[in-house]
């Protein structure tokens, strides 16, 4: 029967590790001391994991300092890090050593004995590929686990939030041209406020996601320079000087992202500025779609009791106890989404502060926090956009109605017949149960046609 576990050895000493895991004992050592979660890095993180590795071993043969077959072996188990094959060998709980050293290491130990398999070797030798003297030269710790966190979290926004969000700009922009020539009630303070057009509202809400979109891409910018090459501590010892903007070439080339070598190693890999930067682009995205996911449940409230101006999709049944109640809950669904990234955001700014001397040590929370916002928001943005956006009606009588008993409407009387004349006259129409336009007819203050030309609520979102 053959074994079910191999023993390794580290700097401290031996470690039993299951035969079949291309892990070693760094990395169980680590299992051991961080069962704390359950949380792992995802596979955006490890992706940039993969690809790090690759490239190190591609340029530290390209400089004469690892053997071709060497670099060839370590860059096709690195592949199939970056292609999601290895996953299951990634372990370890994000609550680790605070550089990340211990998913640095499991990086190493994965590709190295993936590439000892491949050439025929023994897992756990270290023949011919070693971990640290191979997978790892001219590396460090605190040079990888930022670098990754860059290229993870830039990769995360171009291709999962930016797409989402453009997707719900473009579902909300749809629905502002079908409503343009709805006219609503427009609120300030919660209170009646002049017309607005129901179109315009949904306007305003596209251009808020919109605008999120140009945030992310901005972010993006944020994270171009790479701490990669500045080692132990910013220094660059044990690397080529060449090392680091090799390895960001290579990068850029591989993600089609513009990466450069950091302009000052001590700053990149010290402090996480970039990181709390982006971090607070993605929670003033988030504010944006909570305050548009408020606002489309509030102008869905009723059915009959409440504003009820749009319709929602019904998705499923809204009450165990009550019969019928259809609630908002793809607007519950965003609004939590966007309350979690707030929260990681908080964190991360924290993670931030939390740097001292050459190193932060907050990085895998922060790298854990940072990208599950962007997966979370993605994701939501899309199900929102396709499971409620694309679904809502607009209650054009409803809409009338309400603009018909509102008292701002009072407001187009104001340059005719003064501010207090017009005041006076919403007072008895709040007073009586009537409506402004009852209460100025009965007091003759403008002729039928005057008044009708004033109280005409489509004029009114078209000034001038």
């Amino acid at each position: 029967m053959a074994a079910t576990t191999r023993v390794e050895m580290d700097s401290m000493g031996d470690m039993t590790v299951p035969s079949g895991a291309y892990w070693g004992a760094q990395t169980q050592r680590a299992y051991e001391n961080f069962p704390i979660s359950g949380y792992r890095f995802g596979r955006r993180f490890v992706r940039a994991m993969g690809l790090i590795k690759q490239a190190a071993a591609g340029v530290n043969r390209d400089l004469g300092k690892l053997d071709a077959k060497l670099a060839e072996l370590i860059a096709t188990a690195a592949g199939e890090v970056v292609d999601g094959k290895l996953d299951d060998h990634f372990v370890l709980d994000i609550f680790q050593t605070g550089s990340g050293t211990s998913t640095n290491m499991n990086a190493n130990e994965v590709i190295a004995n993936r590439a000892i398999e491949l050439a025929g070797g023994k897992l756990g030798s270290r023949d011919p590929v070693h971990p640290n003297d191979h997978v790892n030269m001219g590396q460090s710790s605190n040079d990888v686990i930022p670098t990754a966190i860059h290229v993870a979290v830039a990769e995360a926004i171009t291709h999962d939030l930016s797409p989402a969000l453009a997707h719900l700009g473009d579902a909300l922009r749809a629905k502002a041209g079908a409503f343009d020539s709805i006219v609503k009630i427009g609120r300030t303070h919660l209170q009646d406020a002049t017309p607005v057009r129901l179109g315009q509202e949904f306007g305003g809400y596209a251009r808020q996601v919109e605008l999120g979109v140009m945030r992310a891409t901005k972010a993006v910018k944020a994270l171009r320079e790479l701490p990669i090459g500045g080692t132990a501590v910013g220094t660059g010892i044990n690397t080529h000087p060449e090392f680091g903007a090799r390895v960001c070439a290579v990068l850029s080339g591989v993600t089609g992202i513009e990466f450069v070598e950091a302009a000052d190693h001590f700053e990149a890999q010290s402090a996480k500025d970039a990181v709390c930067e982006v971090s607070g682009q993605i929670r003033t995205v988030a504010v944006s779609l909570s305050k548009i996911a408020n606002d489309i449940r509030m102008l869905a409230s009723g059915p009959r009791c409440g504003i009820g101006e749009i319709t929602l999709p019904e998705t499923q049944p809204g009450s165990s106890i009550m019969p019928g109640k259809v609630n908002p809950v793809m607007s519950e669904m965003l609004i939590q989404v966007c309350t979690q990234v707030m929260g990681f955001d908080a964190a991360v700014a924290i993670g931030c502060r939390d740097g001292h001397y050459e190193l932060n040590v907050m990085m895998p929370m922060m790298a854990h926090d940072l990208l599950e916002s962007i997966r979370l928001l993605a994701s939501a943005a899309r199900v929102f956009a396709d499971r409620c956006v694309v679904g809502i009606e607009a209650n054009e009588d409803r809409c009338a109605e309400l603009i018909e008993n509102s008292l701002a409407m009072c407001t187009s009387l104001a340059p005719l017949i003064g501010y207090d004349k017009a005041a006076a006259i919403a007072k008895e129409a709040h007073q009586t149960g009537k409506t402004v336009r009852e209460v100025a007819k009965a007091h003759k203050v403008l002729s039928d046609a005057e008044l009708d030309k004033a109280l005409d609520a489509d004029s009114m979102t078209r000034p001038g």
